[in-house]
């Protein structure tokens, strides 16, 4: 059903008046928020967020997608904004938010919309790995997908026996491979951001962080992105601790601090936000608000189901499959989780995808490449759509 705008009032106002907000139930228990442009009997587009966002990170290409002639569905995902039904408790069904599930999700969606197909599946950082698991699974409904600022780097090994060698979900590649106990050892200590998002301390730090939630949020966007001037990533040469330790504070971070901790010592001045064009105070006010009001332990129970390793055999199902159809990959030139894990960008187009017609990393973009530089990833998009 379509309703009226559940953000404040000087937050809608940045929204264009051809998004329209709607709930649908979405048969997967779930009631999700869906931000809606163009004539629902056109194809498909599925657009999926990723962390800490929201369906509103689409909203500077929802409205030139809709006017080429498609139909564009941009959902809160599990654990987000408007969405509701979802056990977003650290203590409470983690495992509903598993790949498996949230591929589910996805389908419901645009079943509730009446598509039983999707033209095209985008999916930007968690969400990216979101729709390449659509692919994969369910290549039928979703018949193209474009992943951002994450690379796919395919399907787990299925377990192998040789004597008493064990082989395991991703060998010895993948966040399988990174060693806590030498990230500990290095000078000063490090861990990794995923492990740390799986703590229970995670969501206070950034919810109730000492410096406030607008400021946290202005300091973690700005950080990731390519106003942050040292956002300048390269392949990493492996899984050591040393050569993770490479990478920003933002993902391997120090070991004694919080991500409040250690965005907020990169916080930009007023006179540098108030010249920000891609995220100025408006529009950051919907992140602003719609964390005020959930936190973010919905988002972090995403990461406790990779961390954790329990649900990677039902991924091992699909062991040895591949993305076969159409697929394009963009992020920003300034973005480090093209490179975050060793690897994986060269995986995804060797061998992970198929049939994938290219990789773009944007000029003037950073991690938030739908937003910093909306109108070359409109381009690409419709080229790719078309």
């Amino acid at each position: 059903m379509q309703i009226d705008s559940p953000y404040s009032q000087a937050a809608t106002d940045t929204l264009d008046s051809q998004i329209r907000h709607n709930t649908v139930d979405n048969g997967n228990g779930l009631q999700c928020h869906v931000l809606e442009a163009g004539d629902p009997s056109n194809p498909c587009v599925l657009l999926l967020h990723g962390f800490p966002e929201l369906a509103y990170s689409w909203r500077k290409v929802m409205v030139p997608l809709a006017e080429a002639g498609f139909h564009v569905l941009a959902p809160d995902q599990r654990g987000y904004g408007q969405t509701t039904g979802s056990d977003n408790r650290y203590d409470g069904d983690v495992a509903s938010f598993r790949l498996f599930n949230l591929v589910r999700d996805a389908m419901g969606v645009a079943f509730a919309f009446g598509h039983a197909k999707v033209h095209c599946v985008v999916g930007h950082d968690f969400g990216s790995s979101v729709a390449a698991w659509c692919a994969v699974i369910r290549p039928d409904i979703f018949q193209s997908v474009v992943m951002m600022s994450a690379p796919f780097s395919g399907t787990p090994q299925a377990p192998v026996v040789n004597n008493t060698d064990h082989l395991l979900a991703g060998g010895r590649t993948g966040v399988a491979a990174i060693d806590h106990d030498a990230l500990a050892a290095l000078d000063p200590p490090r861990k990794h951001y995923q492990w740390y998002y799986s703590t229970e301390p995670a969501n206070d730090n950034m919810w109730h962080s000492p410096q406030g939630l607008k400021d946290f949020l202005r300091a973690y966007y700005h950080h990731k992105s390519a106003d942050w001037v040292d956002n300048k990533p390269y392949p990493l040469d492996g899984w050591s601790a040393e050569a993770l330790a490479e990478l920003p504070t933002y993902y391997v971070m120090h070991e004694s601090a919080g991500m409040a901790d250690t965005v907020s010592v990169e916080m930009p001045d007023a006179r540098f936000i108030a010249a920000n064009q891609w995220l100025p105070d408006a529009e950051l006010a919907v992140y602003v608000d719609e964390y005020t009001r959930t936190g973010f332990q919905g988002g972090l129970n995403w990461y406790r189901c990779v961390t954790s390793g329990a649900h990677i055999a039902e991924l091992q199902t699909f062991s040895g499959l591949t993305i076969n159809t159409p697929s394009m990959y963009i992020a920003g030139a300034s973005d480090w989780g093209v490179y975050q894990k060793p690897g994986e960008f060269e995986s995804m187009q060797a061998t992970a995808c198929t049939a994938m017609s290219g990789c773009h990393l944007l000029d003037g973009a950073g991690h938030w490449v739908q937003q910093e530089t909306p109108q070359e990833v409109t381009r690409l998009l419709l080229e790719f759509l078309r």
